[in-house]
């Protein structure tokens, strides 16, 4: 897989609840990450997006762009949940074929925009 690929598979089993493979397969030992309201580990994030799931899980998720520039990928997404559609930037760093750091960004879509070209 590549990178992209694996960024994209990495958000695509975790929001549909598949948390465990998620991190499993794609999230390295000694992964990183930058949400300021959890600690920043790997059990942290996890468990953060465990009880999320449990309590708001996400309808669907569309990769709208994915960018790769070296050992960083950039997805740019568009996460349904019953309430809210919210519009979510991803970077991910990897070392070789895992995830080692997340930053991700997320603006809620408002309903009344004034602004017609949307965020995506």
């Amino acid at each position: 897989m590549t990178k992209k690929e694996i960024a994209e598979s990495f958000l695509m089993l975790a929001s549909s609840g598949k948390l465990a493979k998620a991190f499993d397969t794609h999230v390295a030992a000694d992964f990183i990450h930058h949400n300021q309201y959890f600690e920043g580990t790997r059990k942290a994030l996890q468990k953060a997006m465990a009880d999320a799931h449990q309590t708001s899980p996400n309808k669907s998720i569309d990769i709208k762009f994915s960018y790769r520039d070296q050992d960083t990928v950039i997805t740019h997404s568009l996460v349904t949940k019953e309430d809210m559609d919210i519009a979510v930037v991803h970077i991910f760093r990897f070392s070789g074929d895992k995830i080692v750091e997340l930053w991700d960004l997320g603006q809620v879509i408002a309903k009344d925009s004034p602004n017609h070209y949307g965020l995506f």
